[in-house]
């Protein structure tokens, strides 16, 4: 009779402390979790985008941060985006087994936004996107981009955000939220049929 074994795979997790005159940030990350989020940034509109990254990503997410908020909200962001890419790729670890890539074109209401992602190992962001609005709320919508950089850099990611439309600028963030999630879950995943790494060279760095 065959016999049957159940094999449990890690859980990918990773973490990122970094403490400046500015800022002070810590995050933890499960790549293999189920949505959960634990955010305390002081920036809530932040702390929503991440909830919605992490629950239709599928990580389970905790960030506590404290920054120069005062001054303006640049520093907190950036860095929590340094830190973020910093735990993905903690967390990632050798990258033997996942597919590498991940796309996704996704609708809110009016919005709809493209995210790309190739985890190469080199930090790349293309980003194409245009807002009416200055702010929502407090939160100035050019710092978007400065998070995304920030991580990507930091991730060793290559990562294309593009909108294709869009108008209320809420909903802008939101889409490139939720697509970014969506796109690292699929990039992250594992394949059964890739012994190694998705590349010819043999190492993905």
């Amino acid at each position: 009779m065959e016999r049957q074994v159940s094999i449990t795979l890690k859980e990918r997790k990773g973490e990122y402390k970094r403490k400046t005159l500015e800022t002070e940030i810590e995050v933890k990350m499960n790549l293999d979790g189920k949505g959960i989020s634990n955010l305390q940034t002081e920036i809530y509109f932040l702390n929503h985008m991440l909830t919605l990254f992490a629950r239709h990503g599928f990580f389970d997410l905790e960030v506590k941060a404290k920054g120069d908020l005062k001054v303006d909200y640049h520093h907190t962001v950036e860095d929590i985006g340094i830190c973020l890419g910093e735990a993905i790729k903690n967390a990632l670890q050798d990258k033997k087994g996942i597919r590498r890539y991940g796309f996704i074109i996704l609708p809110m209401d009016e919005s709809l936004a493209q995210v790309a992602i190739d985890l190469s190992g080199r930090g790349y962001l293309s980003y194409k996107v245009q807002f009416e609005q200055e702010r929502v709320g407090s939160f100035e919508v050019n710092l978007v981009e400065e998070f995304f950089r920030a991580l990507s850099y930091h991730a060793g990611m290559t990562l294309h955000i593009n909108l294709i439309y869009g108008k209320n600028s809420h909903h802008i963030i939101e889409a490139i939220f939720k697509a970014f999630g969506r796109a690292l879950n699929e990039a992250i995943r594992r394949d059964d049929r890739i012994d190694d790494v998705l590349s010819t060279k043999g190492i993905i760095d």
